[in-house]
């Protein structure tokens, strides 16, 4: 496991294009037959990727964590992003299809993640500390609450799909979902906000050769980072986190911190960015 310390807006307004990719940008995640995982000190959130191959990968426990197994005191958000598979959470097996989530909560001590006999699954995952149990939960694309944000004329028409929050499946902290695009539309999270209560983490996808330029930073000293297809863009409470393609492309987000509230957020006027 990889730990990732994030630097202050000061010391984020001086960086250099390495610098600022090694501490906000998380690339290399899924890897053929591994399981990945990446620590962040934003609100102690653990992203990673899950590519097995062959026989099924374990939830392995890492010492970063602390505890005698990975969700002693965590919960974990999982969403299939490549060909179906399947996750076993003690005896329990559940189908995954490409887009499902599962949510698995406080407690659990057995995941396994395993690859379908058509294709390759790949599973990207987020987990937050938790302080209660919620029962593993599994929700289809078609089931999940998808609502259509955004104007065509602005190149910003999205559909947010909401997998993990209080109206959905149930978590102690933990809030995700993804994001897609109407053709002819890039811009995403714009205009742009900020989570003065919250840790987000977009993971893009899809993006086949295409690109994405990430905007970072505080309103009025805003950085970017050039992202391709699944790597993470970490998004500290004070910095805004927009982006725009190059062609279409998906993103997870989740986020984990003070509340669940999905429209507790900071806008920010056009007029303020610099």
């Amino acid at each position: 496991m990889k730990l990732h310390l994030s630097p202050s807006p000061a010391e984020t307004n001086i960086l250099g294009t390495p610098q600022l990719r090694e501490a906000f940008l998380i690339g290399g995640m899924f890897q053929a037959g591994q399981l990945t995982a990446h620590y962040t000190d934003l609100d102690r959130m653990i992203v990673g990727g899950a590519v097995p191959t062959g026989a099924p990968l374990g939830l392995a426990n890492f010492r970063e964590i602390g505890s005698d197994y990975f969700l002693e005191r965590r919960e974990i958000g999982v969403i299939n992003i490549g060909a179906p598979g399947a996750i076993h959470v003690g005896s329990q097996r559940y189908e995954m299809g490409s887009l499902d989530c599962l949510y698995v909560g406080q407690g659990e001590r057995e995941v396994r993640f395993e690859t379908g006999a058509n294709g390759q699954a790949q599973f990207a995952f987020i987990s937050t500390p938790a302080h209660a149990k919620h029962p593993t939960a599994h929700a289809t694309r078609a089931e999940a609450v998808s609502n259509p944000i955004g104007e065509t004329a602005k190149a910003n028409r999205r559909r947010i799909t909401k997998y993990i929050h209080p109206d959905g499946i149930k978590s102690c902290q933990l809030v995700m979902g993804f994001t897609e695009f109407e053709s002819g539309s890039v811009w995403n999270t714009m205009p742009p906000h900020t989570h003065s209560r919250r840790t987000e983490i977009y993971l893009y996808f899809d993006l086949g050769a295409e690109m994405v330029v990430h905007l970072l930073g505080e309103p009025h000293a805003t950085r970017h980072l050039i992202v391709r297809d699944r790597e993470a863009a970490l998004s500290p409470w004070w910095s805004i986190h927009a982006g725009v393609g190059t062609g279409p492309y998906r993103f997870i987000w989740a986020m984990g911190g003070d509340n669940q509230t999905f429209a507790d957020m900071d806008q920010v006027p056009l007029a303020n960015l610099k």
